[in-house]
């Protein structure tokens, strides 16, 4: 059995994933229902992939951050707890990360064999040219996008699909959280 691969990301309604701005974590939209949902979307049994930058951010920002700050929302706590690989030829164990192993090699090769190791959902936050590296060969089963509602025009970095393959989607789930914000769920194919 092979096991589901789900990009999940959060982006800026034109296309960026974070801001240099004052906008905030979430950008300033997040909401009760946001939050309830993120954690009960990482309650279940799954494996994070990160990619070594994604991890060392998340590291960074987590070790900087106190109890009460946003970057320890419930579910940033949950995923933290959930195993993990983090895919590197750069770093080595052991990771300042509860349960998380070091997988040296091209992702693609990493994610395809954990695809067919794994016995739960794979699933990768974040960590966005790797990820597009992952739908260019097939790999992802499920694009989660959480669109926020601001435009960052002239503050936003990291653009989500830069330099990406042309993609077909197939949505197959949207939910509306907080009275704005979208959470868009589509199965990709390569657009031939």
């Amino acid at each position: 059995m092979t096991a589901t691969y789900t990009f999940d990301v959060f982006a800026s309604l034109d296309g960026y994933g974070t801001n240099s701005g004052s906008w905030g974590g979430y950008w300033g939209k997040q909401g009760p229902e946001l939050l309830e949902h993120r954690l009960a979307l990482y309650d279940a049994e799954q494996r994070m992939v990160f990619g070594a930058n994604t991890y060392r951010a998340f590291a960074r920002m987590l070790a900087s951050s106190t109890d009460e700050s946003e970057v320890r929302d419930a579910w940033v706590t949950r995923m933290r707890n959930l195993p993990a690989t983090v895919v590197s030829t750069t770093l080595e164990g052991p990771l300042d990360w509860p349960d998380a192993t070091v997988a040296s090699g091209d992702a693609v090769d990493v994610v395809a064999r954990l695809k067919q190791q794994s016995e739960v959902p794979l699933r990768s936050h974040g960590s966005l040219s790797m990820n597009r590296a992952l739908m260019a060969a097939g790999l992802v089963d499920h694009v989660q996008v959480t669109i926020f509602p601001v435009i960052t025009g002239q503050t936003g970095t990291e653009p989500v699909f830069a330099d990406a393959a042309d993609f077909d989607l197939e949505l197959v789930d949207t939910r509306t959280l907080d009275r704005d914000i979208q959470q868009l769920t589509y199965r990709p194919s390569v657009h031939v």
